[in-house]
């Protein structure tokens, strides 16, 4: 009876909460205020659960906060990607790229913790009410499927970045749960997504743009699998990607990111964003890449606008993987390398170590402040066909299919000669031309660090470019001292 009465109490908190924050990452999450309902009748109506499945959207993509780009960025100080200088953010960067991080870090507990935790509380919420819900069975199970697809990616990010971690599928657990397993966290997550794949709707049938969709959960399981390694898996999930849907590659790398371009044939999931007058749940990431005093890029012309803002702020691109690019390859041309400065003087950014830009989030003409409305793309199909590569490739060695994948997306990036299978005497060359591939290819979408993980390149590419602190057990972040504090069954990462 006890827990009962704590479980309602819980409810009504959580309804209260949705009903009182105004969130506008995408069209599913234009909330409107239901005040009017009483707490123990509103989660039994649609209006209650889209909220609250609204709620549960906005937390997994963690675009509700105005850092949404430090979601992604940390994963990528740690490679040999990107840099970052200036203002009171590299005080927090200087650990991630010296590998001298701790579990006091605040990106940990809230960017990464407490927001996957927040999206698994309403989406367990969401299927202990759907029984009552005053709407058709049909509507119900797509509402079941997208809840399961939520809890599925959300302890999929958790697991990426901690390792195991308490696994609560309902909000009758105890407050204080050990980490589960590393079987019981796995399985859990393929059977949601699987069980979320049969009653999902095709893509393009959802009901609003950036709600859950077959390919959206084939595109999670493959990842999933990748890198975990079970190749094989993940290599069937990417084959039903490509045989079963209308996805494909943008013709225009260069133009594949601008806002107008957003909602392509290419993007099978994505962290929606918008402009917004406080930054919520919008991409504030070109105002970290524009260098000091831009005014505009001679090579493109855009201008730098006054209603945009230039951070003190710096992320930067490091020289090496700068220069990797090969000659035609023009995925290399959303690197920003030179610039003409408010005095007019043409800067080379070449002249100062590791201090081109990444423009890949081409500034949105509607920008405001920090605020701009580009999506970032979490799984495109490019992705997937480096998937498929790369898992027939530890499957078979190299192979005739692995490099046609690779060739296509060479292509696109206006790469003259093809890569040949003759080019590759084994599984390790083609293993380290997947991953050279998957970088010139995914650069500022947090994708690196798991690719340096799985292919065990990690550490060693840190102590390579002077990272001496790199050690083995930085694979995992640590559990946050805060949750450890708030739960004491808990037991920290190794090496914290």
């Amino acid at each position: 009876m006890e827990i009962m009465k704590i479980k309602s109490i819980y409810q009504y908190i959580v309804v209260a909460l949705i009903t009182c924050i105004t969130v506008s990452c995408s069209d599913y999450l234009k909330e409107e205020p239901y005040s009017q309902l009483a707490p123990e009748n509103f989660l039994k109506t649609k209006e209650g659960i889209e909220s609250l499945m609204g709620a549960a959207y906005a937390n997994a993509s963690n675009m509700i906060s105005n850092n949404s780009i430090y979601v992604f960025a940390a994963d990528e100080w740690i490679t040999d990607f990107a840099f970052q200088s200036g203002d009171g953010v590299n005080a927090t960067a200087v650990q991630y790229i010296n590998f001298t991080w701790d579990a006091s870090i605040g990106l940990l507990q809230g960017e990464s913790w407490d927001y996957p935790y927040r999206a698994i509380r309403n989406a367990n919420l969401v299927l202990e009410n759907l029984e009552e819900l005053e709407d058709s069975e049909e509507n119900k199970m797509v509402y079941r499927a997208e809840a399961r697809f939520i809890r599925a990616i959300s302890y999929i990010k958790l697991y990426w970045k901690f390792g195991t971690v308490p696994l609560r599928i309902s909000s009758d657990d105890e407050l204080q749960l050990p980490r589960a397993s590393d079987e019981e966290l796995t399985a859990f997550i393929e059977t949601e997504l699987l069980a979320a794949l049969q009653d999902l709707p095709a893509p393009g049938e959802e009901a609003n743009y950036g709600r859950a969709h077959k390919a959206a959960a084939q595109g999670w399981l493959s990842n999933f699998y990748l890198n975990n390694k079970e190749w094989q898996k993940s290599a069937d999930f990417a084959s039903q990607i490509m045989d079963q849907w209308n996805y494909g590659l943008f013709p225009v790398y260069e133009d594949l990111f601008k806002v107008e371009n957003e909602r392509n044939n290419e993007y099978i999931w994505v962290r929606p964003a918008k402009t917004s007058a406080d930054r919520s749940a919008s991409n504030s990431w070109m105002n970290t890449a524009f260098p000091v005093g831009f005014a505009s890029d001679p090579r493109t012309g855009l201008e730098f606008s006054n209603s945009w803002r230039n951070w003190p702020n710096e992320f930067r691109i490091r020289d090496n993987f700068y220069f990797s690019f090969g000659e035609n390859d023009n995925r290399r041309n959303l690197i920003l390398h030179e610039y003409i400065n408010t005095e007019g003087d043409l800067i080379s950014l070449l002249d100062e170590p590791d201090n081109t830009r990444s423009f890949k989030y081409w500034p949105d003409p509607e920008g405001v402040n920090a605020s701009f409305g580009n999506d970032i793309p979490e799984i495109r199909f490019a992705e997937i066909l480096l998937n498929r590569a790369e898992a027939l490739n530890e499957l078979n060695g190299p192979n005739q299919e692995s490099i046609d994948l690779i060739n296509r997306i060479r292509a696109r990036a206006g790469m003259d000669a093809p890569l040949k299978l003759s080019d590759f005497a084994s599984k390790e060359a083609l293993r380290m031309q997947i991953l050279d591939e998957r970088g010139w290819e995914f650069y500022s979408e947090g994708k690196r660090r798991l690719d340096l993980i799985r292919m065990d390149k990690l550490i060693e590419f840190a102590h390579a470019r002077g990272a001496t602190n790199a050690k083995p057990f930085h694979r995992l972040y640590p559990i946050p001292f805060a949750t450890l504090d708030a739960n004491p069954l808990l037991t920290q990462n190794e090496g914290y």
